[in-house]
């Protein structure tokens, strides 16, 4: 897998060099299915397990990008997205000559589902609130986060996924979390992770934030308004992807202000081809 640069305005494509280079663009209207990872679809052609990368474009200001893969599932690499983050720095990202535009939220848009719950409020900047609430060991998180003060590397990026090890079996019998394993989530027994330390003391919040990122991403361009969710996830997330675009008269779009008012695409070079993190898995 790799990311090569794209022309300003053409936001977030995926391209199957396996299949004539058929091209998916990362928008709502391509969501296939989701349950533990989001993936896309386009006449049949499938493109799994997209919400890190996402994560990493929005987080660290990719507008227009190119991602090339091979197969039809992205790496997984160590269940963050430190390792995209890492490897976009690395290569770089260049400055191009159009407006960077936003979807300014004009009046809430909400998705309830028995006690879950997300939403969308009108505000400055790209302000996220988050609440979860599993069985033990993990019990309740909650923490906020305000992406424009660019703290998505230092906070979010190393997050990674987690499950527990009583659902394996079960899981894989379904045919998902074929690649899982401690290498690339933590993974919790009855007394907690079997692979720690973690990274953070909330680092379950943590990635869950990171996971709607990414599948917020899928409006097409970075939000600017409040995020407030409750015992969400991808389905929850997408679907209010869905019911934002469907009611234009939630939204606009806006100019960002000046201090980050150009689009930004990432640099092809040889230092990106060769990471780690742009290899398959």
């Amino acid at each position: 897998m790799r990311l090569m640069p794209a022309p300003a305005g053409s936001g977030i494509v995926f391209r199957r060099t396996d299949l004539d280079n058929f091209e998916i663009s990362a928008t709502g209207r391509n969501v296939a299915k989701v349950s533990y990872a989001t993936s896309l679809m386009r006449q049949g052609v499938l493109i799994s397990t997209t919400e890190h990368l996402l994560s990493a474009l929005i987080g660290v200001g990719v507008d227009n990008v190119i991602v090339e893969l091979d197969n039809l599932e992205l790496p997984i690499l160590d269940g963050s997205a430190l390792p995209y983050v890492e490897a976009i720095r690395e290569a770089g990202i260049k400055t191009q000559r159009r407006k960077r535009e936003s979807i300014k939220v004009l009046r809430p848009v909400e998705v309830r589902e028995g006690d879950k719950f997300i939403g969308l409020y009108p505000g400055s900047g790209y302000r996220i609130q988050y609440r979860i609430d599993f069985p033990a060991p993990i019990g309740r998180q909650e923490t906020s986060i305000d992406l424009a003060a660019e703290t998505y590397g230092t906070f979010i990026a190393a997050a990674r996924t987690f499950g527990y090890k009583a659902d394996e079996k079960k899981l894989r019998d379904m045919g998902l979390i074929r690649g899982a394993s401690q290498e690339n989530a933590i993974v919790l027994g009855p007394r907690g992770p079997e692979n720690g330390p973690l990274r953070f003391s909330d680092e379950y919040v943590r990635h869950k934030v990171l996971d709607l990122i990414g599948d917020l991403a899928l409006a097409g361009r970075r939000i600017e308004g409040l995020v407030v969710a409750e015992r969400a996830g991808h389905a929850m997330h997408t679907a209010l992807v869905a019911k934002l675009m469907k009611d234009r008269s939630a939204w606009e779009l806006a100019h960002v202000p000046a201090a980050a008012a150009v689009e930004e695409s990432p640099v092809l070079s040889s230092a990106a081809l060769r990471h780690p993190a742009l290899i398959g898995a």
